[in-house]
C-alpha cells in the first residue's frame, strides 16, 4: 500500500457553539468514484440534507445481511461510498485502527473523539498521533460542562456516585451533538470484547439516534487487531502494555487481572459494563 500522507489538523470543538457542519472537501477514495446524487429539499423539522430515518433503517437492514462475513475494508468502503461526507468514524483512541482502516477508502474522513476531560494522558497522545499521522479530520468534542462546573452543579466525583449520570453528561450527550450532520457512524466494537458485544452486527440501524451504525471490525479478534497494528504501524495506547485490557476515563478504569474479561476493569465497583454509547 502506498504511504499515507500525513494530514488533518486537530479541532477542539467549543461545546457552547454549534460544531462546523460536516461536508468538508474529501478526496475520493478512488479516481472517478461517482459523487452521491443531490439530496431532495429537507422536510419540515428534518435536518437539512439528512435521509429519511425509514430509508436509513431499510438500508441498514439490507446491508447488515449482505455484508455479514465481508472483509472489514469492504464494509468501510460500502459506508464511505453510500454516505459520503455524511459518514464519520468514532474513536475512543485506545488505538488508531478504525481511523486508519476507514482512511484507506475515505481519506479526510471525520473522526469523532469524545474528550470527556477525564482521559488518561496516554489516550490524548494517541488522539494527537492519529491527527498528525493519518489523513483524517479529528473532531475533539467536549461536554457542555467542564469537570469543575459539573462538580459545582452535581457535586464532586459524580463518577463515584452515579457513573451512568456522569457518562450521560460527558459521553452520551456530546455524541448526540457530534452526530448532527451525519447519516451514519462507525464504531470499533468487536464481538470478542465481552458477552454484551457478542452479537454486534456489522451494520445496523441505531433507532435511538435515527442513524446507521457501522461496525467494520465486529468479527475481528484481538489477534487480528494486533496483526493490523504491526503491519501498518498504527498508534496504540501505551496503557495496554501496563495491564489495562480496556481503556476509558481514568476514574473508572483499572488494570485487569489474568483471566478476566478485557472490560472487567471498567466501572469495576458497579454493575455497569457500557458507558451508554452502544446500548
Amino acid at each position: 500500500m502506498s504511504a499515507l500522507v500525513s494530514a488533518a489538523a486537530l479541532r477542539l470543538v467549543d461545546p457552547n457553539r454549534p460544531s462546523a457542519a460536516p461536508g468538508h472537501a474529501r478526496p475520493a477514495a478512488e479516481a472517478g468514484r461517482a459523487r452521491p446524487a443531490a439530496e431532495p429539499p429537507a422536510r419540515a423539522g428534518r435536518e437539512p440534507g439528512r435521509r429519511d430515518p425509514e430509508e436509513l433503517r431499510q438500508l441498514a437492514e439490507r446491508a447488515g445481511r449482505e455484508l455479514e462475513g465481508a472483509p472489514a475494508l469492504e464494509i468501510a468502503r460500502w459506508a464511505a461510498e453510500t454516505f459520503g461526507d455524511r459518514f464519520c468514524v468514532t474513536s475512543s483512541m485506545a488505538d488508531g485502527v478504525l481511523a486508519h482502516l476507514v482512511s484507506r477508502v475515505a481519506p479526510g474522513v471525520d473522526v469523532v473523539f469524545l474528550d470527556t476531560g477525564l482521559h488518561f494522558p496516554e489516550t490524548l497522545r494517541v488522539r494527537d498521533e492519529v491527527a498528525r499521522r493519518l489523513p483524517v479530520n479529528v473532531r475533539s468534542i467536549r461536554p457542555r460542562l467542564t469537570v469543575g462546573q459539573q462538580d459545582g452543579e452535581y457535586g464532586p466525583r459524580l463518577f463515584n456516585r452515579s457513573p451512568d449520570e456522569c457518562c450521560q453528561l460527558r459521553k452520551v450527550e456530546p455524541l448526540e451533538r457530534a452526530l448532527t450532520g451525519y447519516d451514519a457512524w462507525a464504531a470499533g466494537l468487536r464481538r470478542d470484547e465481552s458477552p454484551t458485544r457478542a452479537n454486534t452486527p456489522v451494520v445496523s440501524f441505531d433507532a435511538r439516534r435515527g442513524r446507521v451504525k457501522v461496525n467494520p471490525i465486529a468479527a475481528w479478534r484481538q489477534a487480528d487487531v494486533d496483526a493490523y497494528v504491526a503491519r501498518y504501524d498504527v498508534p496504540v495506547n501505551e496503557l495496554f502494555k501496563r495491564g489495562y485490557g480496556s481503556i476509558g476515563c481514568w476514574p473508572c478504569t483499572r488494570r485487569t487481572k489474568a483471566g478476566e474479561d478485557p472490560r472487567a476493569g471498567r466501572w469495576a465497583m458497579f454493575e455497569k459494563t457500557e458507558c451508554g454509547l452502544h446500548v
